[in-house]
């Protein structure tokens, strides 16, 4: 479903005069439309199929002789993300780091962020979010395990009250296989390395 831009214009427009200020003013005047076409983008996952990116899948059983299956696992680490939490709709933003075990069945990398991409353009909290990225990986392929990694920060604790500037949230969501602690320990070691690329920079 496509964002209403035309009423969210209106709507900013109504906020706008809410907080006492004159919409009509030059720094102002086209306000409602930026705030439209922003909403638009931020909020481009609504009502989006999440799995859709997923739908081709690579054999990597089948090939130059001798025929195997990957007997590890597959990691794509800082996958840039932002979003915007829910309660109060303001941009959280950090770095998804994804892992699974694949079956006979791999996905092309380039798959795994547009599939973060859909998720994260909604109105979001990173518990949730984590979750059903990991929900669908597991759903789409023939993974054994599936293990997402998101660190963020969030604008609702580093610009509120009691700012933490330095703060981030990380948060885990484990299927499979490697919802077990022990299973998954190797991948988080990978993640706390120092060689680990995209971490977040605080």
């Amino acid at each position: 479903m496509a964002v209403d831009r035309e009423r969210v214009a209106e709507l900013v427009r109504e906020l706008l005069e809410a907080i006492g200020e004159d919409p009509d003013r030059p720094g102002l005047r086209l306000t409602p439309q930026r705030v439209a076409d922003a909403y638009a983008e931020f909020f481009s996952g609504v009502g989006e199929d999440a799995a859709a990116p997923l739908s081709h899948t690579i054999s990597v059983a089948r090939g130059p002789a001798p025929e195997t299956l990957p007997s590890g696992a597959v990691m794509l680490r800082g996958i840039r993300f932002r979003s915007v939490c829910e309660h109060h709709l303001l941009p959280f933003r950090g770095h998804a780091h994804i892992a699974y075990l694949p079956g006979e069945q791999v996905v092309g990398l380039g798959a795994l962020p547009k599939v973060v991409d859909i998720l994260s353009a909604r109105p979001q909290v990173q518990e949730r979010l984590g979750e059903q990225i990991a929900d669908v990986i597991a759903g789409a392929l023939d993974a054994r395990g599936v293990l997402v990694v998101l660190d963020a920060t969030h604008e609702c604790v580093t610009m509120r009250s009691g700012q933490q500037s330095d703060s981030s949230t990380v948060t885990i969501a484990a299927r499979g296989a490697l919802a077990e602690v022990a299973a998954r320990a190797e991948l988080i070691a990978l993640l706390g390395s120092g060689s680990a690329p995209g971490t977040a920079n605080r």
